[in-house]
């Protein structure tokens, strides 16, 4: 059995905290790990095989680095950009398939599920695995404990075997009254979005059911090549494919498929509304994460990043503060956030992207403040990790060792700087920052010029292949 790891998605639902560039997946949301290691680590025992993961492009860094924190040598292949999971499942059974052969069980696992009961998980798993090998499509569904709306449905039939069930209709998420109804009914599940199969039944139907995706995958799967740890597949056959989740692709075509019912405290934690549900509430109802202060307030989310958020008289209301990004939503419309992050992306602006706080594959860097003509950012490099060798064309630097010991490089000039010392570098000079030892290195850069944009980066060597 193979895992699949679907690890592409925005998190849009849960602006501020969740970005483009660093969303839900990557955060710490219900343990100390992120949800991609924690969706790792419940493989331990199920399976002595690597996962494939699904990653996109903007991710692959933050990918490979959790990983390999947690010992884990998986395959990792690029999305250039994203298409949904029909065609992401896709990349990963044609992978499997060449590596493996058609027989291959794939476990396919979206990278950012709450599940607390991992003993439970992995018991419905094998339940699951010999109907797969047979060539069943297996459907893991959820024992539903209330009427969500935010959830799709799956109906189970007869028992097929042992804690297998025939597979009925799929529904999508419903109101607030069908909701009940099927939650009342006794035969509906939450569709969990977990599945398993054979990479040759998937491929065959997904070949049957939707050729235009399978030829597009099969074209941009062809064209693949390697680039350090990461398999990229032909990026313009790859964007010519259309979006697509395997629920429509497949699901909802197919005849031979069983469900799985689960009772393992699952949550996808999609949307601000999961969240809330998934912490414990005060007996005002009130979730307060972070330095918060609250008087006559009821059935609130209020959670901060740094400063001191207070509320008075205020009930039923999200409030998240971040260090760029304040979010203020009633919670009858707080499922329209997605629209305020369509306009963020639709003005360019940052906050769509990243936090203040932006991840590089050699550290981070937070921009502390900036001006017109001026920023500054403090920069933490990784032990044994360096910029790329760089220079710009519009800017000149300072940079100011805080703690730890760079090695610098400017123009022909290499040297050493330690704590409290400083070093310029001029606009149009090439450049590197290293840290080669094995402490972080922390560094306050002051960025001064006419222009001062990320883009402003010519890089003529890098450990990371970033052009």
């Amino acid at each position: 059995m193979i895992p699949v790891i679907l690890c592409g998605g925005s998190g849009a639902r849960l602006w501020p905290i969740s970005r483009a560039h660093r969303p839900k997946q990557f955060l710490s949301l219900h343990s100390d790990s992120s949800m991609l290691e924690d969706t790792c680590k419940r493989l331990r025992g199920l399976t002595q095989l690597p996962p494939i993961v699904i990653a996109n492009e903007e991710h692959r860094f933050q990918t490979a680095e959790a990983l390999r924190c947690l010992g884990v040598n998986g395959q990792i292949i690029l999305e250039p950009c994203g298409r949904n999971t029909a065609p992401a499942i896709a990349l990963a059974a044609m992978s499997a398939f060449e590596e493996m052969g058609g027989s291959s069980v794939l476990l396919i696992l979206p990278a950012d599920h709450r599940i607390d009961d991992v003993e439970a998980f992995q018991a419905a798993i094998k339940r699951g695995e010999p109907q797969a090998e047979e060539g069943k499509v297996v459907v893991f569904g959820v024992v539903a404990d209330r009427a969500e709306t935010g959830f799709g449905y799956i109906r189970s039939g007869g028992v097929v075997a042992d804690g297998v069930c025939s597979l009925g209709e799929f529904v999508e998420k419903p109101d607030a009254q069908l909701a009940s109804q099927l939650l009342s009914s006794g035969d509906y599940l939450w569709n969990s979005g977990i599945f398993m199969f054979r990479a040759d039944v998937f491929l065959n139907s997904l070949q049957e059911n939707a050729a235009d995706i399978y030829a597009a995958c099969r074209e941009a799967f062809t064209g693949k090549s390697t680039d350090l740890d990461f398999i990229r597949v032909d990026q313009e056959a790859f964007k010519a494919c259309c979006a697509q989740s395997i629920d429509f692709a497949i699901m909802e075509k197919i005849t031979d498929a069983v469900v799985v019912p689960m009772d393992v405290g699952w949550n996808d934690l999609g949307s601000w509304p999961a969240l809330y549900q998934h912490k414990s509430a005060d007996g005002s109802g009130n979730v307060l994460e972070g330095d918060v202060l609250v008087e006559s307030t009821n059935n609130c989310y209020i959670a901060s990043e740094n400063r001191l958020v207070a509320a008075v008289g205020v009930d039923n209301l999200f409030v998240v503060d971040t260090d760029d990004a304040l979010m203020v939503a009633h919670r009858d419309s707080i499922h329209e956030v997605r629209k305020i992050v369509e306009k963020l992306e639709l003005d360019k602006r940052s906050e769509y992207l990243h936090h203040r706080q932006v991840y590089r594959p050699w550290g981070k860097f937070d921009s502390i403040d900036a001006g017109s003509h001026h920023c500054v950012k403090h920069i933490s490099v990784n032990p044994q990790s360096s910029l790329s060798l760089q220079r710009h064309q519009h800017r000149a630097e300072h940079w100011v060792v805080v703690s730890g010991q760079a090695e610098v490089r400017c123009g022909e000039r290499c040297f050493t700087l330690e704590s409290n010392q400083s070093t310029y570098i001029p606009r149009g000079v090439i450049h590197q920052l290293s840290n080669v030892t094995d402490q972080p290195l922390e560094v306050i850069e002051v960025q001064t010029g006419e222009y001062l944009g990320e883009d402003d980066i010519e890089r003529f060597t890098d450990s990371y292949g970033r052009s």
